[in-house]
């Protein structure tokens, strides 16, 4: 059987089970750029690659401020993410002026993820072909979720998703145990670094990364793209110094070398050895 006999319909299981159309949402949020958050007891940084289509046009905007405790950055479709963060906007909103007091974060995830299982059970409606990390911070501290098209949400220390997002998601498991008791700059520090990982090879740089931060005492906002390049700058002087040890720690060369090796064989060792 083949499987454009069952992806014509949202609503229409195939012999495996399976619902092709939520499939193909979210694999078009494993075709966009890089999304990236981390989260302390205090803090939750949010990282996201700015891919341009064109070399003439500007790149389109990844993170958004939902609340002033509230912030989500996107992987897939722009304008499903735009959509999507506009009702996460409403919702605060209503709920503030309801209740006079900010809306928990476990809530507003569950209600988006709500809206977003609606629409793979409705015949006339299609997935949301985008997933969002939400970072916030309420009463019980720091947050950080994953929304996906199928209406799943997970909590998590640490996550990426996009395009390349599985180096990212090595480096943040070797580390992910240290981010708990991590300050506002170590978490910026190794949102970069994981950014950097999913770039292969291309050198990371203010105007193609985008970093948001949301902690206690700091309302959600983007950081400017001066502050990103001075951080960024740090680390990698910090990388190149790492790397500069190594290379003295070679034999020297000429007379050097030769004293070195003679005082080698004056005590019995090969001078390979040494």
């Amino acid at each position: 059987m083949f499987r454009n006999q069952y992806d014509t319909d949202v609503t229409t299981w195939s012999p495996a089970g399976r619902l092709f159309q939520v499939e193909y949402a979210m694999e078009a949020v494993k075709q966009g750029s890089a999304a990236i958050g981390l989260r302390s007891k205090t803090h939750v940084v949010l990282a996201c690659v700015n891919k341009a289509n064109s070399e003439l046009s500007s790149h389109q905007k990844k993170i958004f401020k939902v609340d002033d405790h509230i912030g989500v950055a996107i992987a897939g479709l722009t304008a499903d993410g735009r959509v999507l963060s506009r009702y996460m906007r409403s919702e605060c909103i209503n709920y503030n002026y309801t209740f006079e007091s900010p809306l928990p974060v476990g809530r507003l995830v569950v209600q988006l993820a709500d809206k977003a299982q609606v629409c793979t059970q409705r015949s006339w409606k299609r997935p949301f072909g985008v997933g969002l990390l939400v970072a916030g911070l309420d009463e019980a501290g720091a947050h950080l979720y994953y929304n996906c098209p199928s209406g799943n949400y997970f909590e998590y220390q640490a996550f990426a998703i996009g395009s390349r997002s599985q180096a990212a998601k090595t480096y943040l498991e070797r580390r992910f145990e240290n981010f708990s008791g991590s300050s506002r700059e170590d978490l910026i520090k190794d949102a970069l670094i994981a950014t950097r990982e999913t770039l292969q090879g291309e050198k990371l740089k203010s105007s193609i990364c985008t970093v948001a931060v949301v902690g206690v005492g700091e309302p959600f906002h983007i950081l400017d793209q001066d502050t990103v390049q001075q951080m960024i700058d740090a680390f990698e002087i910090v990388r190149e110094e790492e790397e500069v040890p190594s290379a003295e720690s070679q034999p020297a060369s000429g007379e050097d070398a030769g004293a070195d090796q003679g005082a080698g064989a004056d005590q019995g060792i090969a001078p390979m050895d040494i």
